[in-house]
Protein backbone atom coordinates (compact mmCIF):
# COMPACT_ATOMS: atom_id res chain seq x y z
CA UNK A 1 0.00 0.00 0.00
CA UNK A 2 1.11 3.43 -0.68
CA UNK A 3 1.72 6.47 1.61
CA UNK A 4 -0.79 7.98 -0.08
CA UNK A 5 -3.53 5.28 -0.43
CA UNK A 6 -2.90 5.43 3.32
CA UNK A 7 -3.54 9.54 3.71
CA UNK A 8 -6.66 8.92 1.10
CA UNK A 9 -8.39 6.21 3.51
CA UNK A 10 -7.45 8.16 6.78
CA UNK A 11 -9.33 11.56 5.47
CA UNK A 12 -12.14 9.30 4.07
CA UNK A 13 -12.33 8.35 7.65
CA UNK A 14 -12.44 12.07 8.84
CA UNK A 15 -15.12 12.55 6.59
CA UNK A 16 -17.30 9.08 7.84
CA UNK A 17 -17.33 10.68 11.65
CA UNK A 18 -18.46 13.88 10.26
CA UNK A 19 -21.14 12.15 8.42
CA UNK A 20 -22.24 10.23 11.83
CA UNK A 21 -21.85 13.19 14.07
CA UNK A 22 -24.18 15.33 12.03
CA UNK A 23 -26.52 12.71 11.18
CA UNK A 24 -29.72 13.82 12.06
CA UNK A 25 -29.07 16.62 14.02
CA UNK A 26 -31.39 19.69 14.25
CA UNK A 27 -30.06 23.44 13.82
CA UNK A 28 -30.41 23.60 17.82
CA UNK A 29 -28.32 20.47 18.20
CA UNK A 30 -25.84 21.72 16.07
CA UNK A 31 -25.26 25.26 18.01
CA UNK A 32 -26.43 24.24 21.06
CA UNK A 33 -22.94 24.58 24.22
CA UNK A 34 -22.42 22.38 26.29
CA UNK A 35 -21.42 25.65 28.38
CA UNK A 36 -20.81 29.22 27.34
CA UNK A 37 -17.63 28.36 26.73
CA UNK A 38 -17.71 25.02 24.81
CA UNK A 39 -17.54 24.50 20.93
CA UNK A 40 -20.62 23.40 19.33
CA UNK A 41 -20.94 20.53 16.98
CA UNK A 42 -21.16 23.03 14.19
CA UNK A 43 -18.02 25.04 15.04
CA UNK A 44 -16.24 21.94 15.40
CA UNK A 45 -17.21 20.53 12.21
CA UNK A 46 -16.63 23.93 10.44
CA UNK A 47 -13.38 24.54 11.62
CA UNK A 48 -12.02 20.65 11.13
CA UNK A 49 -12.91 21.22 7.62
CA UNK A 50 -11.93 24.85 7.55
CA UNK A 51 -8.32 23.95 8.41
CA UNK A 52 -8.37 21.15 6.05
CA UNK A 53 -9.47 23.72 3.24
CA UNK A 54 -7.10 26.12 4.33
CA UNK A 55 -3.47 23.74 4.89
CA UNK A 56 -4.26 21.37 2.11
CA UNK A 57 -5.15 24.30 -0.71
CA UNK A 58 -2.00 26.20 0.50
CA UNK A 59 0.29 23.01 -0.01
CA UNK A 60 -1.42 22.16 -2.75
CA UNK A 61 -0.98 26.00 -4.50
CA UNK A 62 -5.34 25.55 -4.92
CA UNK A 63 -7.59 27.96 -4.18
CA UNK A 64 -9.63 27.04 -1.05
CA UNK A 65 -13.05 25.49 -1.52
CA UNK A 66 -14.24 28.52 0.81
CA UNK A 67 -14.31 30.75 -1.77
CA UNK A 68 -13.96 28.91 -4.70
CA UNK A 69 -17.40 27.04 -3.73
CA UNK A 70 -18.97 30.03 -2.69
CA UNK A 71 -19.16 28.60 0.70
CA UNK A 72 -18.08 31.81 2.47
CA UNK A 73 -21.47 33.21 1.03
CA UNK A 74 -23.42 30.43 1.58
CA UNK A 75 -22.47 30.14 5.47
CA UNK A 76 -22.54 33.88 6.32
CA UNK A 77 -20.56 34.32 8.98
CA UNK A 78 -20.35 37.17 10.90
CA UNK A 79 -16.19 36.49 10.73
CA UNK A 80 -13.18 37.16 8.60
CA UNK A 81 -13.23 35.81 5.28
CA UNK A 82 -10.14 34.07 5.96
CA UNK A 83 -11.40 32.58 9.32
CA UNK A 84 -10.47 29.14 10.07
CA UNK A 85 -11.39 29.35 13.75
CA UNK A 86 -7.68 28.81 14.68
CA UNK A 87 -7.76 30.41 18.35
CA UNK A 88 -11.17 31.61 18.24
CA UNK A 89 -12.20 33.27 21.58
CA UNK A 90 -15.71 31.58 22.74
CA UNK A 91 -17.32 34.87 21.59
CA UNK A 92 -16.18 34.13 18.21
CA UNK A 93 -16.83 30.33 18.43
CA UNK A 94 -20.78 31.79 19.32
CA UNK A 95 -20.24 33.73 15.63
CA UNK A 96 -20.31 30.03 13.79
CA UNK A 97 -24.37 29.05 13.95
CA UNK A 98 -25.34 27.23 10.87
CA UNK A 99 -29.03 26.02 10.31
CA UNK A 100 -28.68 22.78 9.04
CA UNK A 101 -26.54 19.76 8.71
CA UNK A 102 -26.62 19.61 5.13
CA UNK A 103 -24.41 22.62 4.57
CA UNK A 104 -21.45 21.72 6.73
CA UNK A 105 -21.94 18.41 4.79
CA UNK A 106 -21.80 19.88 1.85
CA UNK A 107 -19.04 22.14 2.63
CA UNK A 108 -16.90 19.25 4.37
CA UNK A 109 -17.18 17.20 1.07
CA UNK A 110 -16.38 19.41 -1.56
CA UNK A 111 -13.22 19.65 0.73
CA UNK A 112 -12.90 16.10 1.02
CA UNK A 113 -12.94 15.90 -2.52
CA UNK A 114 -10.71 18.40 -3.36
CA UNK A 115 -7.84 16.80 -0.56
CA UNK A 116 -8.61 13.50 -2.29
CA UNK A 117 -7.56 14.68 -5.98
CA UNK A 118 -4.46 16.01 -4.58
CA UNK A 119 -3.79 13.27 -2.36
CA UNK A 120 -3.86 10.73 -4.96
CA UNK A 121 -1.95 12.73 -7.34
CA UNK A 122 1.27 12.61 -5.05
CA UNK A 123 3.91 10.57 -5.24
CA UNK A 124 6.19 9.44 -2.91
CA UNK A 125 9.11 11.92 -3.13
CA UNK A 126 5.91 14.83 -2.92
CA UNK A 127 5.65 14.21 0.82
CA UNK A 128 9.44 15.06 1.38
CA UNK A 129 8.99 18.57 -0.02
CA UNK A 130 9.08 21.43 2.06
CA UNK A 131 5.66 23.56 2.34
CA UNK A 132 6.54 25.58 5.58
CA UNK A 133 9.64 27.07 6.64
CA UNK A 134 8.66 29.22 9.46
CA UNK A 135 9.28 26.03 12.06
CA UNK A 136 12.17 24.38 13.18
CA UNK A 137 12.59 21.81 11.40
CA UNK A 138 10.89 22.70 8.25
CA UNK A 139 7.64 21.03 7.48
CA UNK A 140 6.99 18.44 5.10
CA UNK A 141 4.18 18.31 2.54
CA UNK A 142 3.94 14.65 4.68
CA UNK A 143 3.95 16.32 8.17
CA UNK A 144 1.67 18.83 6.91
CA UNK A 145 -0.85 16.47 5.89
CA UNK A 146 -1.04 14.05 8.98
CA UNK A 147 -1.00 17.15 11.26
CA UNK A 148 -4.33 18.06 9.71
CA UNK A 149 -5.28 14.66 9.89
CA UNK A 150 -4.50 14.26 13.62
CA UNK A 151 -6.28 17.93 14.10
CA UNK A 152 -9.51 16.87 12.30
CA UNK A 153 -9.71 13.43 13.88
CA UNK A 154 -9.43 15.34 17.39
CA UNK A 155 -12.13 17.86 16.65
CA UNK A 156 -14.45 14.94 14.81
CA UNK A 157 -13.91 12.87 18.14
CA UNK A 158 -15.07 15.95 20.56
CA UNK A 159 -18.15 16.68 17.97
CA UNK A 160 -19.08 13.44 18.61
CA UNK A 161 -18.47 13.69 22.60
CA UNK A 162 -20.98 16.71 22.34
CA UNK A 163 -23.26 15.39 20.25
CA UNK A 164 -23.39 12.55 22.72
CA UNK A 165 -23.74 15.16 25.86
CA UNK A 166 -26.35 16.75 23.99
CA UNK A 167 -28.26 13.96 23.36
CA UNK A 168 -28.24 12.71 27.05
CA UNK A 169 -29.60 16.19 28.29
Amino acid sequence: MKATEVLADAYGRVREVVHEVLDGLSAEELNARVDPAANSVAWLVWHLTRVQDDHVADAAGLEQVWRAGGWAERFALPLPAGATGYGHTAREVGKVRVESAELLLGYHDAVHEQTLRFVRGLGADDLGRVVDERWDPPVTLGTRLVSVLADDLQHAGQAAFARGVLERR
